[in-house]
């Protein structure tokens, strides 16, 4: 038999009260292990951080990492992952970059608790067995890879977006039983890679319909102290309304170390090169968004800036990860 690590990092699957908040692991381990199927080995973990994942950052996602690669010295290859669904997509790219094919891996979580409000039972209606029974389930079938599952789907994990707020159908992305070119590679990671996470910067800028002065007074704002990434979503497949000037603050943020790269707002498709928009791109020295999701943007960006020292390197490697 396949024995499971179970990882519980908190959010509204192990929340208790009103208003809702984390039940503590001590409290929350003998609640889990009471749910899991007795015929499963299944071993249940604390993460190293139990917080609402809306406060989750790559440190946090990183130290998780670190605890994973930990177990796979101790023989553990299966891994299920409780996460808050606010971040989930965040947690999900990252583990998958991080991670690549050294394990199986599902991430998963609720939109309702799993307990009663005082936490001595499980709740009447709630989404988190279901969630958890079939990452289980599926966790020891699938192939090696991250996954996020939710509400009978699967999904590759660096594909996956929340696109409801309340909803048991939280999340899309591509099926796992699908085809998808992710990440195959681990990376590991130890106290001063985490560390390091702390410093990154990184600024997301959604394009509006406002005027091309105030777009680039937002810019001009950035060069004294620019992000190491900025992220630009344009409209529909990347269009930006752009001048000369605007052209030469993208330039001047790249000589300050600020790789900025070019995405759309529209959650599905891909940039399209057939327009305007490639002209542009390379005079003003920025990069086209390549990645599977918004949230694997995050953890492409996170992961260069760890590998690589100098926004040379990492604008070099940005087209072969």
């Amino acid at each position: 038999m396949k024995k499971i690590a179970l990882i519980y990092m908190g959010g509204t699957f192990g929340c208790v009260g009103e208003p809702l908040a984390p039940m503590p692991y001590i409290q929350f381990m003998p609640q889990l292990q009471r749910i899991i199927p007795i015929e499963l080995h299944v071993d249940c973990f604390s993460a190293p951080v139990i917080k609402d994942s809306s406060a989750c950052t790559a440190p946090d996602w990183l130290m998780l990492v670190q605890q994973i690669q930990q177990l796979q010295l101790q023989g553990y290859a299966h891994f299920v992952v409780i996460h808050g669904t606010d971040t989930l997509s965040y947690a999900a790219a990252t583990l998958a970059r991080f991670l690549g094919q050294s394990c199986h891996l599902v991430i998963t979580g609720s939109q309702y608790p799993l307990l009663n409000k005082a936490g001595t039972d499980t709740r009447e209606f709630t989404d988190a067995l279901d969630n958890l029974y079939y990452a289980l389930d599926q966790v020891v079938k699938l192939p090696a890879g991250s996954y996020l599952a939710f509400h009978h789907q699967v999904f590759h994990a660096q594909t996956a977006l929340k696109i409801q707020t309340t909803e048991l159908d939280a999340f899309t992305g591509i099926l796992a039983e699908k085809d998808c070119s992710t990440a195959t590679s681990s990376y590991l990671v130890n106290d001063e890679t985490i560390l390091r996470s702390q410093n990154l910067s990184l600024l997301n800028i959604m394009a509006q319909p406002i005027g091309l002065h105030a777009f680039k007074q937002q810019l001009q704002n950035l060069v004294s102290y620019p992000p190491h990434f900025l992220i630009l979503q344009g409209f529909g497949t990347g269009n930006l309304a752009v001048d000369e000037e605007l052209i030469l603050l993208l330039q001047q943020l790249r000589q300050q170390g600020c790789l900025s790269i070019l995405t759309t707002q529209v959650c599905f498709g891909q940039i399209d090169q057939r327009y305007a928009v490639s002209e542009w791109v390379d005079t003003a020295n920025i990069l086209i968004n390549n990645t599977h999701s918004h949230a694997d943007l995050y953890a492409k960006a996170l992961q260069l800036y760890l590998q690589f020292d100098s926004p040379e390197l990492r604008e070099q490697h940005w087209t072969l990860s």
